[in-house]
């Protein structure tokens, strides 16, 4: 139903997307799930073949020249087909690529941008460590200089790639004595000798994305792989939460999809009481509110797409975003939670995959910043906002609209 917000363009790649995603074997999905792939090069590879990756980046570097709207729906489209497949696309060819794009060299774009959104080389992103989750400047891994290198020692866990990339984009201490926001820089770590995976989660949901432990141990990395500046890694993390939390939101509508439309497919068969159970207050009321929440979800993901498209400041882009991702994620929660409601016993079971997708699901509120930071960032920007528009006189005294609101004895605040 929101077509009419999509360019002809857009529509159109949507649908080469959606070829991909006939293609994806059944049985990919079902051997990721218990582990049996670890990491689905041969999804990436297809991918890349079809240059569906990274769209909205330009066609000089393997993208196609799109916006953030188009990108949007191309993430929506891989999620379907599972959570993990979303998590795979788009941390390599969203995160990673955003990065090196955005910030990196030329030499960088062309070794790893190129490669990468052919399918050929795949990448992953450390920032996660053991000891800090949200907490970027408390960062431990460090990267000390050594004539034109760095020597990278530290871990990260909970990288999703982790089994499987042949580079990672990593986040190293360079400045130990320096204020947090300029202690650190990022650079491209090529696997290889002293980089080791260490360990491999068994994941409540989302398997097969070879999620795990990454140790680095002596790794001799160039100062050509720094991406940015020496110490700048926090403008390389700024501009990265769009992607991750934006890209993180649309792809989470896609793989709650699913289960709204198996629910009620199944809800138009099942029959209780003589009646099909649509017909049943109980559960069209279900289905209804996670028709709602879907569209709701789409609508706020559109609008914040063409926000950062159209270049808003980065003070509502930032609120929008964070929004944007704690809304649609636990809105999608919710969806799939009524579709395993109003399959009952049956949705419980691996007999439809309603119960996949709940358990894939429980990641989104989670990772790229859980939604408790999402709403922290949301409760600071609204009260800048808020001061902003007050001193500038922007918007009424609203405070003056009540019959009594000279009634300043009653107005306490101490």
């Amino acid at each position: 139903m929101f077509d009419h917000l999509l360019s002809d363009k857009a529509k159109a790649f949507r649908e080469e997307v959606r070829d991909l995603v006939q293609w994806v074997p059944r049985q990919m999905i079902l051997d990721m799930d218990q582990d049996r792939i670890q990491f689905p090069k041969a999804f990436l590879k297809e991918a890349g073949r079809r240059n569906l990756m990274g769209c909205r980046y330009p066609r000089k570097w393997g993208g196609r020249d799109m916006d953030w709207v188009t990108t949007a729906v191309a993430m929506e489209e891989v999620g379907t087909l599972g959570y993990i497949f979303a998590c795979i696309f788009g941390v390599g060819a969203e995160l990673v690529c955003d990065a090196i794009i955005r910030h990196g060299s030329e030499d960088l774009k062309e070794r790893y941008v190129k490669p990468l959104l052919k399918g050929e080389i795949f990448a992953a992103e450390c920032l996660t460590e053991p000891r800090g989750g949200s907490d970027f400047f408390g960062t431990t891994t460090t990267a000390e200089k050594d004539g034109d290198h760095f020597i990278i020692n530290g871990q990260k866990r909970f990288i999703v790639g982790a089994e499987g990339a042949d580079f990672f984009l990593v986040y190293a201490k360079t400045a130990p004595d320096a204020k947090p926001h300029e202690a650190l820089t990022c650079f491209v770590v090529d696997r290889g000798p002293g980089v080791e995976t260490k360990y491999l989660y068994g994941l409540m949901g989302c398997r097969g994305g070879g999620a795990g432990r990454i140790v680095f141990k002596d790794v001799r990395v160039p100062r050509s792989n720094v991406v940015g500046t020496l110490n700048g890694a926090y403008a390389v993390f700024n501009t990265m939460m769009i992607p991750e939390r934006l890209g993180t939101a649309a792809m989470t509508i896609g793989a709650a999809r699913p289960a709204l439309e198996v629910a009620t497919g199944y809800s138009n068969r099942r029959k209780a009481f003589g009646a099909p159970i649509n017909t049943f207050q109980g559960v069209s009321f279900q289905v209804a509110e996670a028709a709602m929440l879907l569209d709701a979800s789409c609508a706020m993901v559109y609008t914040t797409c063409t926000a950062v498209d159209h270049g808003e400041s980065p003070e509502i882009i930032r609120r929008m975003v964070s929004q944007t991702k704690k809304f649609v994620t636990e809105s999608c929660q919710r969806v799939a939670h009524n579709a395993m409601q109003v399959m009952g016993g049956i949705g419980y079971t691996n007999v439809f995959p309603v119960e996949r997708i709940v358990r894939d699901l429980r990641l989104a509120s989670i990772w790229t910043g859980t939604n408790e930071v999402m709403s922290m960032i949301i409760a600071n920007e609204w009260y800048r906002s808020h001061a902003r528009q007050k001193s500038d006189g922007q918007t009424r005294n609203w405070e003056l609209d009540a019959a009594q609101a000279d009634a300043v004895d009653e107005k306490i605040y101490e």
